[in-house]
């Protein structure tokens, strides 16, 4: 089972609730490892280089913590887990090749080491073992569940692709790029607790919605932070959604409340992605008030979410799941 060889932490340090939390994270990157190997000296290297690069790992952590709070006892949480993170780190692998970024997690960018075929080509193998764990799950909607959501992933890069350098696009066409790249992930995770825990109709819907919430106040967020936190706390180099000519959420609501001359030299920096810029991009938002409105926006979506879980019963594990919520907010303060 994935959980054998895994070290056990002291009953000491611990509740017996986050000593099994910390253990299943531990079995959940023992499993990571394992499964990463391949023959191909290169898949190894570059696998292992963003898989084991300081990741959170909280697309797993979410997962685990939702089948814990709907009553989850069995083992294949873990696998679950492992799928959930291999896809995220698929998606990354590509999405840097794409937006040609230089850093992921404060390290240089795959593809700035081993070039972009390595990249996209390690990335392709990641989805490819994700699915093979998948029929080792053995179970038709957890399979349902995740290959629906890759597909979903994929559109919503196309979509946002479609979207670079366009100023004009609006807070509800973000709102569902967002959600496909980057909430669905988390939808999946949360959902996928419920299914394996034989929850009901209603349980499912709610650990979905809680998901879909939490992961676009995630990217909302995200958003922010490229315009307003410092390189080391973004782990990636600041005004690459500039550079791309990304119209993020702070951008969106900066347009709308910037005078005519404002917002036309806005349109120009977006479409020909000037992160030369970015200082005065920043002073716009503060003077627009644009990036507290889109952190309050998150905000919004945050208090949703919590509503979301109150379907479930009362446990340490529903409590992380709602002291998530409080870190992605908190992460813009």
């Amino acid at each position: 089972m994935p959980s054998e060889n895994v070290a056990v932490l002291p009953t000491n340090k611990l509740s017996k609730d986050h000593q099994l939390i910390e253990n299943d994270m531990l079995a959940v990157d023992h499993l990571i490892r394992q499964s990463l190997h391949s023959d191909v000296v290169l898949i190894n290297q570059v696998a292992e280089y963003i898989i084991h690069s300081g990741g959170k790992r909280l697309r797993p952590l979410l997962h685990l913590l939702a089948a814990r709070a709907c009553g989850y006892s069995g083992e294949q949480h873990i696998r679950i887990a492992a799928i959930i993170e291999f896809i995220h780190t698929a998606t990354l692998l590509h999405d840097d090749v794409v937006d040609e970024s230089d850093r992921r997690r404060g390290k240089s960018a795959a593809h700035t080491v081993w070039g972009n075929a390595a990249s996209v080509l390690v990335g392709d193998f990641l989805y490819s073992r994700s699915f093979e764990m998948m029929v080792e799950v053995g179970s038709m909607p957890v399979m349902a569940i995740l290959s629906r959501t890759t597909n979903v992933i994929s559109e919503g890069e196309v979509q946002q692709l479609l979207q670079m350098g366009n100023p004009a696009l609006d807070e509800a066409q973000y709102l569902q790029v967002i959600e496909s790249k980057t909430a669905r992930l988390f939808s999946a995770a949360c959902e996928l607790g419920a299914v394996i825990s034989g929850g009901d109709l209603a349980m499912r819907d709610a650990m979905a919605r809680f998901g879909v919430l939490l992961g676009s106040a995630f990217q909302i967020m995200d958003d922010v932070l490229d315009y307003t936190a410092d390189e080391e706390q973004l782990g990636k180099s600041l005004g690459d959604d500039l550079a791309e000519g990304k119209a993020t959420l702070p951008l969106i609501y900066a347009r709308m409340a910037a005078t005519p001359q404002q917002r036309e030299r806005l349109d120009d920096i977006i479409q020909n992605g000037k992160r030369e810029s970015l200082s005065e991009v920043h002073a716009l938002l503060l003077s627009t008030g644009a990036a507290k409105m889109a952190q309050r926006k998150a905000e919004l979506l945050i208090k949703q979410a919590e509503k979301a879980l109150l379907s479930l019963p009362q446990n340490f594990y529903r409590d992380e799941l709602l002291g998530k919520c409080k870190f992605v907010v908190q992460r813009g303060s």
